[in-house]
């Protein structure tokens, strides 16, 4: 699904793998043909949760899972004890995140490493 979501081929790397090292959690939306949603959350081991790889099928999108998985991720990013919750994305999901999910506009830096 993250290939599809994303449009690149498929990682030869051990997905669950990373999962288990790097990720405080994720959250997953399934019906009944299977997977149709995913959100990993990571963190920094203190306050501060990054949510990466929102992703919906796209046979399950405009259904408003997407804005599910990130609620649940912020109850549990919460429960966790994080104060902050981190996004970035690409402009044309401006929207979703800071109208849909709540997200607040933040001056960051960044730097392209590859």
């Amino acid at each position: 699904m993250h290939a599809e979501a994303f449009d690149h081929p498929p990682f030869e790397d051990d997905w669950a793998d990373q999962l288990g090292r790097l990720s405080l959690g994720w959250v997953t939306a399934r019906d009944d043909q299977g997977l149709v949603g995913f959100v990993n959350v990571i963190w920094d081991g203190l306050v501060h949760a990054f949510v990466e790889d929102t992703a919906v099928a796209v046979r399950a999108r405009r259904r408003g899972i997407g804005v599910r998985l990130i609620a649940t991720a912020r109850e549990h990013a919460a429960a966790a004890g994080c104060e902050w919750l981190h996004v970035d994305f690409e402009d044309h999901l401006r929207d979703f995140y800071l109208g849909a999910c709540g997200f607040t506009p933040t001056s960051a830096g960044l730097i392209r490493l590859r």
